[in-house]
């Protein structure tokens, strides 16, 4: 490799570093770390059993014992919140992730190769994003069953073609740069420029991409499971959680209005986050814009 393409590529990578996060994009990261964290250590950090109840404690009232009190069942709320931050992360982070082994070869091979490969890639993708992502998990509940693992396929199929189609704009722009006509000439392999050079550069897309798809596809199970077709109960889930109508119509609501703000928080702190990714200042507008796209 010549000094000027090393050179062409270093200053390449200087000028995708990821932006600041600002503020905001802090206080962001710092709400989804805790999440995760929450997530994480759930055994060490719930005070009971989340699928042990009682029924002569049955909607018992915060207090020290039970910090959020207790469901209808006796089973503790605050450590059924706890242990359901695993469910309702893992699965986007199922969908996000196998829409990126998909999507992304899909887009540096249509970006690189072009012509009649593009327009297949590009077809397929459109017939994709026609179809809306929650009709699709519907359908695959409907055919398979309801369960986690079908609405996860099923929405993953449905965010291929909105993280394909950005990938592939960026890996075209990132195709006609000089640096990649250099290392074509000097004999480097299509997928030697691809994963070392082109995907490198266009990461911080990527990775703001995913963080607010990330956010989309968590609001998506939540309503698939408050609907009774991902999650079933009595898992502990916060689409789960926040469906029980019995306990808000006989008065004891804790347990629907904890489990809806945490889904709310954890998603506006992805959304603020993914757009600080991108450079970008969160709007309430972006989110509504974003959202209706999908």
């Amino acid at each position: 490799m010549t000094a000027a393409v090393e050179v062409a590529i270093r200053r390449r990578r200087r000028a995708v570093r990821l932006p600041a996060l600002g503020a905001s994009g802090w206080v962001a990261l710092t709400a989804v770390a805790l999440v995760v964290l929450a997530a994480l250590f759930a055994p060490l950090l719930a005070p009971h059993d989340p699928d042990t109840g009682n029924l002569l404690a049955a909607y018992a009232r915060p207090g020290a014992a039970h910090w959020l009190g207790t469901d209808a069942t006796g089973r503790d709320i605050a450590s059924r919140l706890i242990y359901g931050a695993r469910t309702s992360l893992l699965g986007p982070a199922a969908i996000v992730a196998l829409s990126l082994l998909i999507g992304v070869p899909l887009a540096l091979v249509s970006a690189w190769r072009g012509g009649w490969v593009a327009f297949v890639i590009t077809r397929m993708l459109d017939v994709l994003f026609a179809i809306p992502g929650l009709l699709i998990a519907i359908l695959a509940t409907a055919v398979f069953g309801a369960g986690l693992r079908a609405a996860v396929l099923a929405l993953a199929v449905a965010y291929l073609p909105y993280t394909a189609r950005i990938i592939v704009s960026a890996a075209e722009r990132e195709r006609r740069q000089e640096y990649v006509r250099a290392l074509t000439v000097q004999g480097a392999s299509a997928l030697s420029i691809s994963t070392r050079h082109v995907l490198r550069n266009i990461a911080p897309l990527i990775a703001s991409q995913s963080t607010v798809a990330f956010a989309y596809a968590l609001i998506d199970l939540a309503s698939l499971s408050f609907l009774g077709l991902a999650v079933q109960p009595p898992e502990a889930d916060w689409g789960v959680l926040a469906s029980d109508r019995d306990a808000v119509l006989q008065g004891h609501s804790t347990q629907v209005v904890a489990a809806s703000v945490l889904v709310i928080v954890t998603v506006l702190s992805l959304f603020v986050l993914g757009a600080r990714l991108a450079g970008e200042r969160p709007t309430v507008r972006g989110f509504l814009r974003r959202r209706g796209a999908r």
